[in-house]
């Protein structure tokens, strides 16, 4: 398995040039490795499966189960599919390479979040905000203030 870090390197690293059609697959592929961290830090094996024809949303649905904060990334995952679907489908639509921009970017969000998620649990409970990572972050330099 990919560790996180050369997930997120991957991600960034991703450019349209020469087939974005394969830099999105890529970037799919890369978002299921996400979850798949999550689902074997639960203890749990990543599905094969596919919902709605697509791995990621099977394993969103799978580390959902027992964890309803999880749910707070189901739409960013949705996203990812749609971005995918409209790169691949139309290939050669003069805005393929802001499109690509922006499933790297909802990539990189989902990565965030359940990297996040791995770190403070109840992330996600309210919605995807890294406000607990962030004060903890201002707690180690000083710079917190009270609510």
């Amino acid at each position: 398995m990919m560790s996180l870090a050369a997930i997120e390197s991957a991600i960034q690293s991703i450019s349209a040039e020469p087939d974005a059609s394969a830099s999105a697959s890529e970037l799919l592929k890369l978002s299921e490795a996400v979850i798949e961290h999550w689902i074997v830090a639960r203890g749990e094996k990543p599905t094969d499966e596919k919902r709605e024809g697509f791995r990621l949303l099977a394993l969103h649905r799978q580390g959902a189960k027992g964890d309803p904060s999880f749910n707070a990334c189901r739409e960013t995952c949705r996203e990812v599919v749609y971005h995918y679907n409209l790169i691949t489908m139309q290939a050669d639509d003069s805005e393929i390479t802001n499109r690509l921009d922006m499933m790297k970017m909802i990539s990189s969000h989902l990565f965030l979040f359940i990297s996040g998620k791995m770190q403070v649990a109840e992330l996600g409970e309210f919605c995807c905000s890294a406000k607990p990572i962030r004060l903890s972050s201002d707690l180690e330099t000083g710079t917190a203030k009270e609510p």
